[in-house]
């Protein structure tokens, strides 16, 4: 059931009077691993993201110091992906569930006495639903520390081996995706299916964008006949194995760092 997770690491796994007898629970640092069942062109499965969530987070947990306490949540396969529901097998949620669905899994940890929750986000569809919910988590609990996080935005070796054009436009289904699930889920990739294809018909000469400080909404269909938008085929497992080192290291560091994170206060005590 743990999956990548190591079982140690398994929040399932422990008992109800193991988590009542947690010493320091306020500083005991929970993730919830959010990701998505939706297309990723015709090469690569329908759980990409939640696969590349959960096998980042497992690597993290088996490096990271034994004496820091950190336990993922079982992972939310399903997210936000309205934008890819014209193709077959694609399952989305709306944003109001999915708001409602990690609100009440944060309630039920903070009635626990756990005050520290990372909501682990691998699905660029919903960083805006992800950081909603934190905020107002924290709002109607301020001693309630949650960090709306998104997994590849963690310092990577990424950009030590994508073109500048997949660097730019390669955001689904392209050559970091492709790799780093050669890397974890090698059985589940069709490398002979795979096909690259970039935007069509993106503004030129313009200040909008697909993405960035002044995007325009858009679904999948609008950009690509395949679902891709970059190039799977110049992917690798080689790539992927230093794709998964190199982000799980990034997550090392990040969890150390709410392990020792405080939230400010600058009113306490104010009145």
């Amino acid at each position: 059931m743990h999956s990548f997770i190591p079982p140690n690491r398994f929040f399932p796994y422990l008992t109800w009077t193991e988590v009542q007898a947690m010493p320091d629970k306020a500083n005991v640092v929970l993730l919830q691993p959010v990701g998505a069942i939706e297309q990723h062109g015709p090469h690569l499965p329908l759980i990409v993201d939640a696969a590349i969530g959960v096998a980042v987070l497992g690597k993290a947990l088996e490096k990271l110091n034994s004496e820091i306490p950190a336990y993922a949540l079982p992972p939310l396969y399903y997210g936000k992906s309205n934008e890819h529901w014209h193709f077959p097998g694609t399952i989305t949620l709306s944003a109001q569930t999915l708001i409602a669905t990690l609100t009440e899994v944060a309630e039920s940890v903070y009635r626990a006495g756990f005050r520290k929750l990372v909501l682990l986000n691998s699905h660029g569809g919903q960083p805006q639903v992800i950081e909603i919910v934190a905020r107002d988590l924290h709002q109607q609990h301020e001693d309630f520390m949650v960090f709306p996080l998104f997994t590849w935005r963690v310092p990577h070796c990424a950009s030590e081996f994508l073109s500048p054009k997949e660097k730019e436009l390669g955001i689904h289904a392209g050559d970091a995706e492709t790799s780093l699930m050669l890397s974890v889920l090698p059985d589940q990739v069709q490398m002979q299916k795979a096909v690259a294809e970039y935007p069509h018909g993106l503004p030129e000469e313009s200040l909008l964008s697909m993405e960035g400080k002044l995007p325009f909404a858009w679904t999948t269909r609008d950009l690509s006949q395949s679902g891709v938008l970059g190039d799977p085929t110049v992917a690798t497992k080689e790539k992927g194995d230093r794709l998964l080192d190199s982000v799980s290291d990034g997550w090392v560091q990040v969890i150390q760092d709410i392990y020792k994170f405080q939230q400010p206060s600058a009113w306490k005590g104010k009145y």
